[in-house]
């Protein structure tokens, strides 16, 4: 299977279980070093409440409904994205972040932690640079992190 085989649209209610689930295996798998900063019910409980209602939630979804990868965009901020382990290095990470910088062609801007060093690559791929590294003390696991920007070429 390929990502031209996944499903990609708006999240509903009724993926909000399957994102927390791959939020939760991802994060996992991606920052084994960092302490998830809330428990798995409480993580649950947001997703259902507040990121698929309330925030742009994308998902990237195989033909037999199994997650895939997870977009999660606020104004001009990307504020998750997450792919199963085993979508890792196959294009979808690629496929949603250029799906963000359509939806806002004025700019982005995200945050990720200092250890992930995979992410900072990617990122600065995509033509984000880094603006900002702090010592972690506003973010809730309490982990160094990095703020990036995305600004689209000027015509």
């Amino acid at each position: 299977m390929t990502i031209k085989d996944l499903e990609l649209r708006r999240a509903t209610e009724h993926d909000a279980d399957a994102a927390a689930e791959l939020y939760l295996s991802s994060f996992a798998a991606a920052l084994p070093t960092v302490r998830l900063a809330h428990s798995p019910e409480e993580v649950r409980g947001w997703f259902r409440h507040v990121v698929v209602p309330q925030l742009e939630t994308w998902v990237a979804r195989t033909p037999e409904g199994e997650p895939a990868g997870l977009l999660v965009l606020d104004g001009g901020s990307l504020e998750q994205l997450y792919l199963a382990p085993h979508w890792r290095g196959r294009g979808l990470g690629d496929r949603l972040v250029e799906l963000a910088k359509s939806l806002r062609p004025a700019g982005l801007e995200l945050w990720t932690f200092q250890v992930n060093g995979p992410a900072q690559r990617f990122y600065q791929r995509h033509g984000f640079v880094e603006a900002e590294r702090t010592d972690g003390s506003r973010n809730e696991e309490r982990e160094p992190d990095l703020r990036y920007v995305w600004t689209p070429p000027v015509a």
